[in-house]
């Protein structure tokens, strides 16, 4: 029982109560062979944790019925914990003055800190995700997310997104071309985040609750460090910079549609190469075999491209893209 915060010997009077109810305190700590001087502690403590009970007056006990009792410790508990969350959740300003100090000392400049190494961005992320309250705003260029980065950023955001945090994610349209990485998306979606599509963008953001920013020293090389703002003009640049790309971007959940409609423009370099190879009457194998890939996996292209266009063959999907011009 030590989980609910009642302690061996509590456990131990609370026990033999329920093995011998409506018996007198009095001479307990003689039974049990327990300290004649803690046992009165013990015993007031087992009564304000509502597990024991006066029975009349002539100082007998009669112990709580132990499925009251665990109801009533649990959620004790989880109140305490909930407040306990709430205290660290509001330590930020500790982490706040802490860095300050560190800034102070390496003479950085006033709300501009410079992380080097991914180790160091990747636990300041963690620090900023766990403390965030509001909102988070994310521009990212990945082409994919490897299973390590998933596994890792899995727990955070869901956390956040528990807490009630509002998440607001950009990705670029080629990271849906891997299916681990679009059905991770789709799971932050069914949880409430909100992810839209951009065909292209060499912008790459993280903003955190509107006044601290994330910025890599070089979008294609993110090894080489980054730079961490707070609560400056430069923060609402980079905000602003995010709304525009917000607006200009696309739903995922209209992205992933079945049967959308495609634009030319839309199209992936990889799927103008499926779409001629279907044109053109070309076996699977020898699809496969120009795009270095599986023929399983090139029939899943296949099937993907049907879809996107609203096809229900692959002849009528040659007609439609030859329709639009594309071919």
């Amino acid at each position: 029982m030590g989980v609910f915060g009642v302690t061996a010997r509590e456990e131990e009077l609370y026990r033999h109560f329920l093995r011998n109810p409506g018996t007198p305190a009095d001479d307990v700590h003689l039974l049990l062979g327990t300290d004649p001087d803690e046992t009165p502690g013990c015993l007031e403590r087992l009564r304000d944790l509502g597990l024991l009970q006066p029975s009349g007056t002539d100082g007998l006990v009669t112990p709580v019925d132990p499925e009251r009792a665990l109801a009533r410790l649990t959620d004790r508990r989880l109140n305490e914990l909930h407040e306990e969350l709430r205290r660290v959740t509001r330590a930020r300003h500790v982490i706040d003055g802490l860095r300050a100090e560190a800034a102070a000392r390496n003479g950085a400049a006033a709300g501009i800190e410079q992380l080097e190494g991914l180790a160091d961005i990747r636990n300041r992320i963690d620090d900023l995700a766990f403390f965030a309250r509001e909102e988070i705003l994310a521009v990212e260029t990945y082409p994919r997310l490897s299973a390590e980065n998933i596994a890792r950023s899995r727990p955070l955001d869901l956390r956040c997104l528990r807490r009630g945090v509002r998440i607001r994610n950009v990705v670029v349209r080629r990271a849906l071309e891997d299916g681990p990485t679009a059905a991770y998306l789709r799971e932050l979606t069914a949880h409430g985040a909100e992810i839209r599509v951009t065909s292209e963008t060499a912008e790459r953001m993280l903003v955190y609750d509107r006044s601290t920013a994330l910025v890599p020293l070089d979008p294609q090389n993110t090894a080489r460090g980054a730079l961490l703002a707070h609560k400056s003009g430069l923060v609402t640049n980079i905000i602003a910079l995010f709304e525009k790309i917000w607006d200009a971007a696309e739903d995922l959940a209209e992205v992933l549609r079945p049967g959308r409609p495609v634009a030319e423009s839309e199209l992936t370099e990889r799927e103008r190469r499926v779409l001629t190879f279907m044109c053109t009457g070309g076996k699977d194998e020898a699809g496969a075999r120009e795009l270095a890939v599986s023929v399983r996996t090139y029939r899943r292209y296949v099937a993907e491209l049907l879809q996107a266009l609203g096809a229900n063959s692959r002849a009528q999907a040659a007609l439609l893209a030859r329709e639009r011009g594309w071919i």
